[in-house]
């Protein structure tokens, strides 16, 4: 019996110690924040605004957790390496594309539509980068463990949104020079096929085969079809009937639909089971104009679809520029 009193007022000190900390903590943040210049960059924090409202970021976070790929080539392009990272379900790690020691040792959260929010924590966050269409019903998980900005979606406004990322990251310098970088890059794939007028005239269709899922035929509103327009290459007209202005989905007895004077496909998946190998096998497929004139070009489904940043945008204009000035 004489264990209880003696273990009450412990208890009382653990909390009381507790809130200590907590207000210590406070108060530290709001001297850091106060433009003062007291204390270190480390405990300043600034207002980001997202696509869930305002929120509360470290001056210069340096745990960072990303929950996507465009959220992991942002964090890349801008010289962050995250401390962890989602994966996407047909690959077996990080995107491929990017440079090996970018992504060395960090940890893999999970798969991306459903990430272990038990890893997340355990890596102890200063900032999570996601988007709402990813995990808008995670939203509230996630920000309990830390900053979480979401971007509304992703994909088409790639741009926005990495100036969202780098916003949050506090590397809006770096932020510049990358969208600088990829402009003078485009100019140049742009002058190397002629000029924006030959450029404009030769029309290109991207296809992606699906496991799972019909043939996608990438329309105006999509992170590819902002590089083909920044190089100022023309499009087929089947594009434009886009659903959504995302893709035109059709099945390998109406793949002829997807011709063009240059094709550029990819595969997500087995291919037997995204339809590819029937489809390029059959006759439709080989009486294509850009099959007859050996105008298909195969590609890295990650770099040209799943990428969705700069990093994977540097890339794409060099296979653009070699693939089209090929004779």
């Amino acid at each position: 019996m004489t264990g209880f009193p003696r273990r009450r007022p412990l208890v009382l000190s653990g909390a009381l110690l507790l809130s200590c900390v907590l207000a210590l903590s406070a108060c530290g943040s709001s001297d850091d924040s106060d433009g003062s210049g007291a204390g270190s960059d480390a405990g300043r924090t600034r207002t980001v605004k997202t696509a869930m409202g305002d929120v509360e970021v470290k001056e210069k976070p340096e745990r960072v957790v990303v929950l996507d790929t465009a959220e992991l080539d942002s964090a890349i392009t801008l010289g962050v390496k995250p401390v962890g990272a989602t994966h996407i379900e047909a690959s077996d790690g990080f995107l491929s594309y990017l440079p090996k020691d970018a992504v060395a040792g960090v940890k893999d959260v999970g798969e991306m539509t459903n990430p272990n929010m038990e890893a997340i924590a355990a890596l102890n966050p200063d900032l999570i980068l996601t988007s709402k269409i990813r995990h808008a019903a995670k939203y509230d998980q996630l920000k309990k463990i830390a900053p979480t900005v979401m971007t509304e979606t992703t994909g088409y406004p790639w741009k926005d949104n990495f100036r969202t990322h780098a916003d949050a990251l506090g590397r809006k310098a770096e932020a510049k020079k990358a969208v600088a970088d990829y402009t003078a890059h485009a100019k140049k794939v742009t002058a190397a096929l002629g000029g924006p007028a030959e450029a404009g005239e030769t029309e290109v269709n991207v296809l992606r085969f699906i496991e799972g899922a019909d043939i996608r035929i990438y329309g105006e509103r999509t992170y590819i079809a902002t590089i083909l327009k920044d190089v100022g290459l023309g499009r087929a007209p089947i594009s434009a009937k886009a659903k959504d202005g995302f893709s035109y989905d059709v099945s390998p007895e109406k793949i002829d639909l997807a011709d063009a004077d240059v094709i550029f496909r990819s595969t997500y998946g087995d291919p037997k089971k995204a339809k590819q190998t029937q489809t390029v096998g059959s006759g439709l497929w080989k009486n294509m104009r850009a099959v007859k004139s050996g105008n298909v070009h195969v590609v890295d489904d990650e770099l040209w679809i799943q990428g969705t940043g700069y990093t994977a945008a540097a890339k794409i204009l060099d296979e653009l520029r070699a693939d089209l000035t090929r004779k």
